[in-house]
């Protein structure tokens, strides 16, 4: 199991670049990537993303990248010295025939097509990719260690919190049963008080008691919240990421306990069910982490 949240970086250098990738991953529900470079790398940018993609599932990834040329001894500007010569010396003849000096300055000789030659900018996105792969995969591999430790402790605590949610779960199944006959107790206690002293034994009572004890049977919810348990573990001890399938568990949980909370009427399954949502809740605001 793995966290959403992490920090990953990865450097690496080629005969022609060199390229240093960091990754920050916070929680999202859905995957969201972001590349963040020189326009130079817009080219790289689908690989970059599928790259990340095929990595992680979801989560806010922020994939920042640095591409530096590697120092050669060539230059960006080249000069055809030839046709420079050959300026200079047209200004000294044209000197001689008008009779009077001109000497050509930087200007003339940036007029002059040919005299310098400038590099195309941009470069080359194969030979960047050379540099920028390495690095995006060491910067994935941290992201994912760090994600993966992260994961870890957040398993240890849902399984803490789960435990805690299925000891709730058993004083309900445990307290359920002594609700019809605690509701049988108060039903003639209330008839003794308005003067109605009728047999515990009448036919009216025992179907009104017989309704009651259907309408607060939580055997059901209480079968379901056990299963929903199970699948929670197996969610925890399965190999893939495990966030949307707990995030939906917690829902399913939510409801189970809201229905016992609803159908028991009893102010003491009242509080178990309270304290049970109260901790389910702790364990949702995790499972947000969880990828």
């Amino acid at each position: 199991m793995h966290s959403m949240t992490g920090f990953g970086r990865g450097a690496a250098t080629t005969e022609a670049f060199s390229a240093t990738v960091e990754i920050t991953a916070v929680n999202r529900k859905q995957s969201e990537i972001v590349v963040q470079g020189t326009r130079d790398l817009v080219e790289l940018e689908p690989k970059i993303r599928r790259a990340v993609a095929s990595a992680t599932s979801r989560g806010r990834l922020q994939v920042t990248v640095r591409l530096d040329a590697v120092r050669t001894d060539s230059s960006p500007v080249h000069v055809d010295t030839r046709l420079g010569c050959a300026l200079e010396q047209a200004f000294q003849e044209l000197s001689i025939a008008i009779g009077r000096p001109l000497k050509p300055v930087g200007s003339d000789f940036l007029r002059q097509p040919g005299i310098f030659l400038f590099e195309e900018g941009g470069i080359d996105a194969e030979a960047a990719w050379q540099a920028v792969e390495p690095a995006l995969e060491a910067a994935l591999e941290q992201l994912l260690a760090m994600r993966l430790s992260e994961g870890g402790h957040l398993k240890d605590d849902l399984l803490a919190r789960l435990a805690t949610l299925e000891a709730f779960a058993a004083a309900l199944a445990a307290e359920a049963p002594a609700r019809p006959a605690r509701q049988r107790e108060l039903l003639l206690k209330r008839l003794r008080e308005a003067g109605l002293d009728l047999d515990p034994a009448d036919e009216r009572v025992l179907k009104e008691l017989a309704v009651f004890a259907d309408r607060c049977d939580i055997s059901e919810e209480i079968t379901r919240l056990g299963s929903h348990f199970r699948k929670f573990r197996d969610y925890l001890d399965g190999t893939e990421p495990p966030g949307r399938s707990l995030d939906f568990l917690c829902q399913e949980l939510f409801r189970e306990f809201n229905t016992i909370g609803s159908k028991a009427n009893d102010a003491g399954i009242a509080q178990t069910v309270v304290e049970a949502k109260t901790e389910l809740e702790k364990i949702r605001e995790q499972v947000q982490n969880v990828e």
